[in-house]
């Protein structure tokens, strides 16, 4: 029976050259005849432990406080003109941390898949199988490999261009991250603070939240409404089928049409009174009428929209 090539395989049934893979990553796969995948595997290592060394560790340390060096301004006696003094910068303190986070995850993947190659490697030797060397690795990338050699590149981008920004962003939630009070280059951790802000119809968050979310709730049922204003679920071609789905329909298209005229009736009674109280108020007499209360009943008759005369 084959043996399965995992981590927990490799530490405790692995030979000396495979263990000593854990800390020196690609050994057991030089010993093996596969020397140049493991001098990239050591490569790789040797280069994560640099940067930590001299960036990471510090980035890192850095995610706990944000910064806390202000920008300053210096008077220069030489030039006679006041020299800016570059402060810490907690966007690119936040961007920069969690980047070296995502980097030591991938390390972290990396030092597995070099330790089942090793195992792998040892196995392949001892049993007197064939041991691919690094060009016959390539040539596998294009037959039984193809998957990593296609699936590789859109999973950087993902990793790179979708992952990170998101993970950065939600982090930025849990900071006090604002124009308001001088938080855009230096800021700080808030716990829930914002999250609380947003049912505080007070507060400037809560306020532009909830009227911003009202005002996709009301562009949700204007694009429903397109699809199913015509629909009919009592029309004779739907009075045969299951009756639960049928019931289901009808209540579906209930609950939309009211939900359109609630909100609809408010959004767009409220744009109208904007645009025209003004003019109402001035001239006596000048009826500005406002909107239809419901966009299906304006979308089933064919009416246009009413505007200010």
């Amino acid at each position: 029976m084959k043996e399965k090539e995992t981590c927990i395989a490799a530490i405790k049934n692995g030979g000396i050259e495979t263990k000593l893979s854990m800390f020196l990553m690609g050994f057991g796969n030089i010993v093996h005849k596969q020397k140049i995948k493991g001098l990239l595997f050591m490569a790789a290592e040797i280069a994560y432990i640099v940067f930590m060394l001299v960036n990471g560790i510090h980035l890192i340390s850095m995610l706990g406080s944000l910064g806390s060096v202000p920008q300053k301004e210096v008077w220069d006696e030489a030039q006679q003109v006041y020299i800016y003094t570059q402060g810490d910068q907690s966007v690119l303190i936040l961007l920069y941390g969690v980047a070296t986070v995502f980097l030591s995850l991938l390390m972290v993947w990396g030092w597995r898949g070099a330790l089942k190659s090793a195992y792998k490697a040892e196995l392949l030797d001892k049993n007197g199988h064939h041991v691919n060397t690094f060009a016959e690795d390539l040539k596998s990338l294009l037959n039984e490999n193809l998957h990593r050699l296609l699936m590789t590149p859109p999973m950087i981008f993902i990793f790179g261009l979708t992952i990170l920004p998101l993970i950065f962003m939600i982090c930025m939630a849990f900071t006090n991250y604002s124009k308001l009070g001088n938080h855009l280059m230096l800021f700080d951790w808030v716990g829930l603070e914002n999250f609380k802000a947003l049912f505080d119809s007070n507060s400037i968050l809560g306020s532009t939240f909830w009227s911003v979310l009202g005002d996709a709730c009301v562009g949700v049922f204007r694009n429903l409404h397109k699809l199913h204003f015509r629909y009919d679920p009592f029309s004779c071609d739907k009075q045969k089928g299951d009756k639960g789905k049928r019931l289901l329909e009808i209540l579906f298209c209930y609950l939309l049409r009211s939900a359109d005229v609630c909100f609809s009736s408010y959004y767009e009674n409220h744009a109208s009174a904007k645009r025209c109280g003004e003019r109402a108020s001035s001239k006596s007499g000048n009826y500005c009428p406002g909107r239809k209360p419901s966009v299906f009943y304006r979308s089933y008759m064919g009416e246009s929209d009413s505007h200010c005369h």
